[in-house]
């Protein structure tokens, strides 16, 4: 039976094992993608999409500019529907938008590139609801959302801070916003992403993105991203709109994203599935390149299954993983960005079901060459919750698909001939001046799992991955390191946000 002495108890008594290696901003790919559709496949589904968009069209609901501009540019237009000719969405689209871009971070070293085989992970986003062991699952508060900032700034697995993280519902409905980019602004130094429920939300994140970084900066360079997504199928709504407009007008990103759940929102095949995602994201791909060209845009999906027993949403399926692999195909066609999801799983808790489905869904998102995965950690119940332990062990996903995404390292120390030389037949490796040289770096090291014999494991207290995370989670912040924050830039964020929550009465729209 170990002591406290032992090397083990030792190790997990001084805090959380961080790695040796420098952290990178992003994974660079080295891996090719996986291809599930061959020419005929993408010809016959970008005909389909622009038969959807010819035919029958897509409403945008609630904004007379949208339909002006798409007006002035020769769509037809009749009431909210919108009709293309077959080709213009694609045109439009490749004439101006570029290929790839770089988001800023306020820390240099944490900038990111969004495009060509960079990937950027981000943590969860938008569940109103967190979970841990200790609590269980309860309603969100911003003193939650905080905690997550700092747990997700300790991961070197995870590159952007995110958006919401989880919903404060403690703070009123139509304010909280700024407090969540603050949040971001303060407790990280990563990049984050901006408010885009509509435009007056996106043109405040875009002035504390001013205050932070300047003006001057923020008009030449990216230093947000928005996530415009449509209510499928074939409707773009106000609230989208109006961000995307005013994002792309300050020359910021805005993935164009359609959502849904195959049977309920889109045909129950893929085959249909993938022709209404690519109709809609063409769509509002264009009306960035409309309202101004050559804004970086990424093409976006999201597109799951559903219980056709319950209705209720399934993720982690063979559909899932073949609609994320041709949907990244057809983003490289447009020559564009590709931005999906990760770890989903309709679980309840961090459990066996929680990890089947959130490893497969991270693994065809990155084989499907995504460039930005939003709900790389922490996602629980359909989107519901955000799990404190989920999210230490999707970190671990995280590193060990960065690690597998690397390749193999074909370097003269890797090749190892001189130790195999010296080390010779018969004998074994673990005291050569080799394996002392790269133990540390040579393979990569989980924090999550149990290696012991069930010996060790019983007197340790016999405990399931969960349980191991939860312990995780905390030594994570009590390792987290503030990063700071200029006080005269805390100082003007302050009086901003003061001023626009001055301006109206809190509403939580009950």
């Amino acid at each position: 039976m170990a002591t406290d002495s032992s090397p083990r108890r030792r190790r997990a008594a001084s805090g959380p094992v961080k790695s040796d290696q420098p952290r990178a901003p992003y994974i660079t790919r080295k891996l090719g993608t996986f291809n599930v559709l061959g020419e005929e496949g993408l010809s016959l589904t970008e005909h389909n999409a622009d038969q959807i968009l010819k035919e029958t069209g897509m409403d945008f609901v609630g904004d007379p500019e949208i339909l002006a501009i798409f007006r002035a540019a020769g769509c037809d237009v009749k009431g909210d529907r919108v009709r293309f000719e077959p080709g213009f969405c694609r045109r439009t689209i490749t004439a101006t938008a570029p290929r790839d871009y770089v988001q800023h971070a306020r820390n240099p070293a944490n900038t990111v590139k969004i495009g060509g085989d960079g990937t950027v992970l981000c943590p969860s986003w938008g569940p109103p609801f967190v979970h841990d062991l200790d609590r269980g699952r309860r309603y969100a508060s911003y003193e939650d959302f905080k905690t997550l900032v700092k747990l997700h700034h300790t991961i070197p697995w995870l590159h952007h801070s995110g958006g919401v993280v989880c919903e404060p519902v403690d703070l009123p409905a139509n304010k909280r916003h700024l407090d969540m980019l603050y949040a971001h602004i303060r407790y990280s130094d990563r990049a984050f992403m901006g408010a885009f429920i509509g435009e007056e939300r996106a043109g405040h994140a875009i002035d504390m993105a001013r205050i932070l970084f300047g003006a001057d900066f923020v008009a030449n360079n990216q230093v947000l991203y928005c996530v415009s997504n449509t209510n499928a199928p074939l409707v773009l709504d106000a609230n989208m709109s109006g961000a995307l407009k005013t994002y792309a007008r300050a020359n910021q990103p805005v993935a164009c994203t359609p959502w849904v759940l195959t049977g309920a929102m889109s045909p129950t095949t893929v085959a249909g599935t993938l022709a209404q995602v690519l109709a809609e994201a063409t769509a509002c791909l264009a009306l960035v390149q409309l309202v101004r060209p050559g804004a970086p845009c990424l093409m976006g999906s999201f597109a799951s299954t559903m219980s056709m027993q319950s209705g209720a949403p399934t993720f982690g399926t063979p559909e899932a993983g073949l609609m994320v692999l041709a949907a990244g195909q057809l983003a490289r066609r447009l020559g564009l960005p590709f931005h999906t999801v990760g770890t989903l799983s309709s679980s309840k808790l961090p459990d066996a079901q929680s990890q089947q489905e959130a490893t497969w869904g991270l693994l065809m998102s990155m084989f499907a060459g995504a460039n930005l995965i939003n709900h790389a950690t922490g996602w629980l119940e359909g989107g519901l919750v955000t799990s404190f332990e989920k999210t230490i062990i999707d970190a671990d996903l995280c590193g060990k698909v960065a690690r597998f995404f690397d390749g193999i390292d074909l370097s003269e120390n890797a090749q190892a001939m001189a130790a195999i030389a010296a080390t010779g037949p018969g004998q074994h490796f673990l005291g050569s001046d080799h394996t002392r040289a790269n133990f540390m770096s040579a393979l990569f090291r989980p924090l999550t799992p149990d290696n012991n014999s069930f010996e060790q494991w019983s007197a340790d207290g016999g405990r399931d991955a969960a349980s191991r995370a939860n312990t995780l989670w905390k030594k994570q912040l009590e390792a987290y390191e503030d990063p700071g924050l200029d006080p005269a830039i805390d100082e003007a964020l302050h009086d901003y946000i003061a001023r626009r929550k001055a301006e109206k009465p809190d509403m939580n729209y009950f």
